[in-house]
């Protein structure tokens, strides 16, 4: 298959040429093709050896995609391309990769979470390049020294991404692409800058973001269309109560505190439409939907007293285990026996 030439924003590198730290290879490169998907990702489920932290990594035509895993399961990914880089929700990648089966290559490799936090962080916004001159390479860390970077440094050289921590303008810790066991970090770093065997000049570039402390995980697509079957039935509930108004009121509510809880997008997509793809952690959906359901059925409660345990009890009985677990009803006033 021929290589994408396609380069990421603003750098030389080869989105083809991508690759990561790395402390094991379960799958190393391969074609899409020979891949079975739905196998690899069930592999942790079904087998102890496949219980790792680590990543995929996905090179289609035009961009990179990385799916992150923890204890063998999918916990989040993201994309890197030609205008930049995002965190796209899972069922998105899958699908990308679906598409490209024929032109599309994969490798699994094992990798410590600290290491996929920063990969993920350098995604997921607060990315912002740095200038990087190949030829003067002493002059590039001093610069980093005397601004006092705080934060995780991503250095990419002829496609090999390394990562390395700064407090206040000094290394802390780094994860380095295919460095050798035995040769210092200092030493590495000056390799990267050095000419190939045909003299050419390594292409280089770097970026710097704040560094996360723990990778986390977006609410998979079946729990996304849980909560929101739990927000149109609250909403019918209130409709049977104040017919012609419930809905409106659930609306209204909705509307106003959309700002603070980006999840209420997803939760109030029209019934009949593909739920929209946005990425959002479980506890966002959760709270999202304890806070709607607490000033919605406040305003009902003032006008019925008694109505509002009845509808919650009514709307969520069949879901209410997965709303237990995520503690929905500890943030609402009414105590319901069930």
């Amino acid at each position: 298959m021929r290589a994408s030439t396609a380069r990421l924003m603003n750098s030389p590198i080869r989105i083809a040429d991508l690759s990561f730290p790395q402390a094991g290879r379960l799958v190393h490169r391969t074609r899409l093709a020979f891949i079975h998907l739905d196998n690899l990702l069930a592999f942790g489920k079904r087998d102890r050896d496949g219980r790792v932290d680590g990543y995929l990594t996905v090179y289609l035509p035009d961009e990179c995609l990385i799916v992150f895993l923890r204890k063998g399961d999918a916990v989040n990914a993201a994309s890197l391309h030609t205008n930049g880089r995002q965190v796209i929700t899972i069922t998105e990648a899958l699908k990308r990769m679906r598409s490209e089966v024929e032109r599309g290559e994969l490798a699994f490799c094992v990798a410590p979470m600290a290491q996929l936090a920063w990969m993920y962080a350098a995604c997921a916004g607060g990315y912002q390049s740095r200038f990087i001159d190949v030829n003067q390479p002493d002059k590039f860390f001093p610069v980093l020294q005397q601004e006092r970077v705080t934060g995780v440094l991503e250095l990419i050289s002829n496609g090999r991404a390394s990562y390395l921590k700064f407090e206040k303008g000094r290394y802390v810790s780094g994860y380095f692409c295919d460095k050798p066991d035995a040769m210092p970090p200092a030493r590495y770093l000056e390799s990267l800058f050095e000419v190939g065997p045909d003299g050419a000049s390594p292409a280089m570039a770097a970026g710097s973001f704040p560094g996360a402390a723990d990778l986390p995980a977006q609410a998979p697509t079946a729990l996304v269309n849980t909560y929101r079957e739990l927000y149109w039935r609250i909403s019918d509930e209130v409709e049977k109560e104040l017919p012609g108004q419930g809905r409106r009121r659930a609306q209204k509510v909705c509307t106003g505190i959309m700002g603070t809880h980006k999840a209420l997008a997803l939760l109030s997509a029209p019934r009949g439409v593909e739920t929209p793809e946005a990425v959002v952690r479980p506890e966002d959906l959760s709270s999202a939907l304890s806070d709607w359901s607490l000033q919605l059925l406040e305003g009902v409660e003032v006008m019925m007293p008694g109505t509002a345990p009845r509808i919650l009890k009514e709307a969520t009985k069949e879901h209410r285990y997965v709303l237990q677990s995520a503690g929905f009803y500890g943030h609402l006033p009414w105590q319901l026996a069930w």
